[in-house]
């Protein structure tokens, strides 16, 4: 796949109570690559209302995803089916530390166009939980279009 891609991110969050959720989505101009079995992804994000960037570094094998932004947010997650990992999340208005527990990691469509990964997983906040979730990385050569 090229290095220079487009990459959509894709995350629900249903809060304890709720049937469903609206689905958060982004699709960003982003750098890819592939190296020892690992995939890597950078891109920034912006938010309404601040001019900085969060730059997001994501990587995956067969067997964990790891989010990492650095910037306006902080935060580094870990997920690996089975597996409860914690994070501290840093806002401008805060920290929040939340647990991650991930029921599936469900990985697609590799191939020199187009790379696909989702995970499943429970969040948590002082041991008690919160929302289901559902977060979608899908990277296309910028060549490709199809989305």
């Amino acid at each position: 796949m090229d290095k220079e891609v487009l990459i959509r991110v894709v995350g629900t969050q249903v809060q304890e109570g709720e049937e469903a959720a609206e689905p958060i989505e982004i699709l960003v101009p982003g750098q890819y690559f592939l190296k020892n079995g690992t995939h890597y992804f950078r891109y920034e994000e912006y938010m309404e209302d601040f001019k900085d960037p969060t730059l997001n570094y994501i990587k995956y094998n067969d067997h964990k995803l790891e989010v990492r932004k650095q910037g306006l947010i902080n935060v580094t997650m870990v997920f690996e089916p089975g597996k409860r990992t914690v994070s501290f999340y840093t806002t401008p208005y805060g920290t929040i530390e939340m647990g991650l527990t991930t029921r599936k990691l469900d990985i697609r469509d590799q191939d020199e166009n187009h790379v696909c990964v989702s995970v499943h997983y429970a969040m948590d906040m002082n041991d008690q939980h919160t929302s289901d979730c559902t977060l979608t990385l899908e990277a296309f050569a910028k060549h490709v279009i199809q989305l």
